[in-house]
Order: structure tokens, then C-alpha cells, then sequence
């Protein structure tokens, strides 16, 4: 049985969605160091230090005012996955999560984005949820109750299941990890004082907060 709370690695993709691929342009993945779009999943890793629950406050590092908030889905593992087959890889997913993975805004995919993407704070994750029908469901963002992104998994390049057989072609992911589906390029960008919801019809909602840097 599942626990409710994430307790493995978390994976992330970058341009998993065709929404993303448009708004960064070909002229840009077709030059170097590019030189097209992803052949196979484009992967990173979430720390622990990133995990926050669901009503909790996100300090920002020291001298950042704004944050990109990428609304997105996480598959929670429930058995060591690999070389997983397409017609049967949901079978590995005991649940999920919705996950804000958080940015400090950046240009480039090409340099590790370590200090932008894994500070203090940078995943709020929602507890454990059962699986639903992942094909088209819609995830909304919200700042201070204004609805700032509304998103379907259908636009994904990789749905859930092909992701996981991607990914499990060249490793194994094992009980209790999370393989964060994708977020937006440039996702919208909330500022420090800011109340954030991200919510699934069938899923519940993410909430918390962003806060300057603790003095």
C-alpha cells in the first residue's frame, strides 16, 4: 500500500507539451545547443529540500520577488518499473499528486538549472490521490483567486504511459518515487505576498503561499 505522503526521488520533464515546443519556437530548438526537440524524455530531479505540503509557505531565495509556478501532475510509483510496456504501464502507479513545480525564471534548458529549480521550497505536492483518467484532465492555476493557467494533459507530446516507458527504457523508478509529467515553458510567474491554488476536477486542489526570503 502506497503511503500517503511522497517519500522517493522526484523525477521532472521539461517540453513534454506541445503548447511549450510552440511558445519556444523551432528557430530556437533547431539551433545549438539544441538542434531539435527532444528525442527522448528531458529529465531533472526534484530534491528533498523542495518538498512542501499543501498549506504551506514558500520562502523565496534572498533578492527574488517572482517564482514560475508550472501546475502538473506527478505519478506516484507503486512497484520498481522497468522497461515498462505501453499497455499495461499504469499498473505500476499507485497514485498521484498535484505538484507545483516551482522555477526562479531562466532562459535556457542547456545549463543544469540547479539553483533555479531545486531551492528551499520548490515542489508543494498534495497528498496522495487514487488514479484517475489522466488522458484529458484540465489543471487550473490560480493567484489570489484570479485564474492565471488552465492546462489539459492532452496536450501532452508524451502522455503518462509513454512517459513511463520512456523513461523506464533506461532506468528503473522505484516504489514510493514520482515522475512529475511536465510543466509549462515559461510557466506564469506569482509574486512574493501571493495565495496560490492549483486545482483537478476529480483530484482536489494544491494550496500555499509565497513569501519574500526569511530574514
Amino acid at each position: 500500500m502506497i503511503k500517503q505522503h511522497v517519500s522517493g526521488t522526484v523525477y521532472g520533464v521539461v517540453l513534454n507539451d506541445h503548447a511549450s515546443l510552440r511558445k519556444i519556437g523551432n528557430e530556437t530548438l533547431a539551433a545549438a545547443p539544441y538542434k531539435g526537440a527532444p528525442k527522448a524524455p528531458a529529465m531533472y530531479i526534484k530534491p528533498a529540500n523542495t518538498r512542501v505540503a499543501c498549506g504551506g509557505v514558500v520562502s523565496l531565495p534572498a533578492g527574488t520577488m517572482n517564482v514560475e509556478v508550472g501546475a502538473t501532475i506527478g505519478l506516484v510509483i507503486g512497484r520498481a518499473a522497468a522497461r515498462l510496456a505501453r499497455d499495461n504501464a499504469l499498473e505500476a502507479v499507485a497514485g498521484i499528486v498535484l505538484a507545483a513545480d516551482l522555477s526562479l525564471p531562466h532562459a535556457s534548458y542547456y545549463r543544469p538549472a540547479i539553483r533555479e529549480k531545486c531551492f528551499d521550497g520548490a515542489l508543494p505536492l498534495c497528498s496522495v490521490k487514487p488514479l484517475v483518467d489522466l488522458a484529458n484532465l484540465q489543471l487550473r492555476t490560480e493567484f489570489d483567486g484570479l485564474v492565471v493557467e488552465q492546462r489539459s494533459l492532452a496536450d501532452l507530446v508524451r502522455d503518462p504511459a509513454q512517459l513511463l516507458v520512456d523513461v523506464t527504457e533506461f532506468m528503473t523508478l522505484a516504489e514510493g518515487d514520482v515522475l512529475l509529467v511536465g510543466v509549462s515553458y515559461q510557466a506564469p510567474q506569482a509574486a512574493t505576498g501571493s495565495q496560490v491554488r492549483i486545482s483537478a476536477e476529480g483530484v482536489g486542489s494544491l494550496n500555499f503561499s509565497i513569501a519574500g526570503a526569511q530574514q
